[in-house]
């Protein structure tokens, strides 16, 4: 087989120049095919715009409210200074992704992104609070390592378009493939109820409020067509909620407790601390995530029908760098890709970027309204289960379509996409591995999973198909295939990489 075929083409490059002015069109949209790219930029009705908006936020909510909490208690925070960090972080999120959605002059890949914080950042947010005296003393610190780290992405944003030729859609395909198969775990975590130390954990009130979630979902895909199946997984978040609280496994209680509104202001604990240190940890954890995030920006453009080139992974990463400034300010932590809304765009094919600004301006309501956001909260780990196993998955058969597009025949890919997902596994299967890593930057490298694996699946990509030694060269030089053959795979995404005048528009 020629060699032109290694990896599948990563498609044509897009003509240098500056962005066409995209003018919004109001227009009534449903559910579309995945070759209408132009539903991107399509306007829905209000209406539309609400409740699918309202499907992305309770897709989101959870994670969202789980990273803030994971900080705030491994710092030692009061209970009444987690919730001003919870609000901080929806209205933080809410902000995230319109900058990506809506975007910027220069920001944004203007795709339905939808941002959300990075659990990636925990273990090395609380080592630096702790370090500098835990609780509310060592916040500056914190808060002044994310306004740093998010500075730096912003900078060096355009370095990381120059890494979109090493990934095509057999390192994209795989990254995306191994995202979904480890958010697996989390979707199972949620359906046995949320905390596997409790002892009602996977009991029979958990799964089968899981199941009448997902029952819900798979019926309405069944027997019904246009709006109700595009709807499908908020009918079957409600439908389990309604169940769980007539079973009586909801806990309304924190509602009333809670205020109507609650706005923390912009550095709230003071001025923000630039330790060297602590700086330089929370740098390496946004790179870690940029990492991480340019497979899910393609895995976007895949479900979308766009294609992402090196200038809209530039401006993805300047929004991510500038939301976690803005985080940093607003008393809240770095923001990342949130993969259940991918799959929740995948499976609705509902691809309009203004229904995840919509979901965005949610988010900044919930963030100021805090008793709006506790009945949100009320929803039972297990029904949001029910809703995530689909999301995941679909995830997963994202990836697996993209590895249609790469040469699996050839002996290499194989490899390459086997020891990417076994080493991806790993963390999943067994979190042990990252305590007996030394170093805080170990400790979050062999947590995740997914970052993991992705490593492995680009470094192998290098190792398979960009290593050149002298003696394969020449010998390369006498064969059978003339040498512009066996280099194909190189010129064929140097090809998507855009020119300097692209990088800086």
């Amino acid at each position: 087989m020629s060699r032109k075929a290694v990896q599948g083409s990563t498609g044509r490059a897009r003509e240098p120049g500056p962005d066409p002015v995209q003018v919004p069109v109001p227009v009534d949209a449903g559910a579309v095919g995945p070759a209408d790219p132009d539903q991107v930029d399509a306007v829905p009705a209000f209406w539309r715009l609400a409740v699918y908006g309202l499907q992305h936020v309770l897709a989101f909510y959870a994670g969202a409210v789980v990273m803030p909490l994971l900080v705030a208690q491994g710092i030692g925070m009061p209970a009444d200074d987690i919730g001003m960090l919870v609000n901080a972080s929806l209205l933080t999120c809410g902000l995230a992704t319109l900058l990506q959605s809506v975007g910027l002059p220069g920001i944004g890949i203007r795709l339905p992104v939808v941002q959300g914080t990075s659990t990636t950042a925990v273990p090395s947010l609380v080592s630096v609070g702790l370090a500098a005296g835990g609780a509310k003393a060592g916040l500056p610190t914190v808060f002044g390592a994310v306004i740093a780290a998010g500075l730096a992405l912003f900078v060096i944003a355009p370095f990381f378009s120059r890494l979109v030729r090493f990934f095509p859609p057999l390192v994209t395909g795989t990254i995306v493939t191994i995202v979904g198969i480890t958010l697996l775990a989390v979707a199972a975590r949620q359906v046995g109820g949320g905390d596997p130390s409790q002892r009602t954990f996977g009991s029979p009130v958990h799964l089968g409020l899981a199941g009448v979630t997902l029952l819900v979902i798979l019926l309405l895909h069944k027997f019904s067509r246009g709006f109700l199946a595009t709807v499908a997984v908020l009918l079957g978040l409600v439908a389990g909620t309604v169940v769980a609280a007539l079973a009586g496994e909801t806990d309304f209680s924190g509602i009333g407790g809670s205020a109507w509104l609650g706005v923390t202001a912009p550095l709230h604990y003071g001025a923000p601390r630039f330790e060297i240190t602590a700086v330089l940890s929370i740098v390496l954890v946004m790179i870690i995530i940029a990492v991480e995030s340019i497979g899910q920006f393609f895995a976007v453009g895949r479900i979308v029908g766009r294609e992402v080139d090196g200038r809209q992974v530039t401006r993805a990463l300047r929004a991510d760098g500038l939301a976690t400034v803005i985080a940093g300010l607003l008393n809240s932590f770095p923001s990342t890709v949130y993969s259940q809304n991918i799959g929740l765009i995948g499976l609705t094919r509902v691809k309009s970027r203004w229904i995840v600004a919509a979901s965005g301006v949610i988010m900044m309501v919930l963030g100021m309204v805090p008793k709006v956001g506790a009945v949100v909260a009320a929803m039972p780990a297990s029904v949001l289960g029910g809703a995530t196993i689909v999301l995941f998955s679909t995830i997963a058969v994202v990836g697996v379509q993209i590895l249609v597009q790469a040469d699996l025949g050839d002996q290499r890919n194989t490899i390459l996409v086997a020891a990417s997902v076994g080493v991806g596994f790993l963390p999943t299967a067994f979190p042990q591995f990252a305590d007996q890593m030394p170093g805080r930057q170990l400790h979050a490298l062999f947590e995740s999973g997914i970052i993991l694996g992705t490593l492995t699946a680009v470094l192998l990509n290098l190792f398979f198909h960009h290593l050149r030694l002298p003696g394969r060269r020449k010998r390369a030089a006498r064969s059978i295939d003339p040498p512009e053959d066996y280099m194909q795979h190189e010129e064929q995404l140097e090809s998507t990489i855009p020119s300097t005048s692209d990088e800086a528009s």
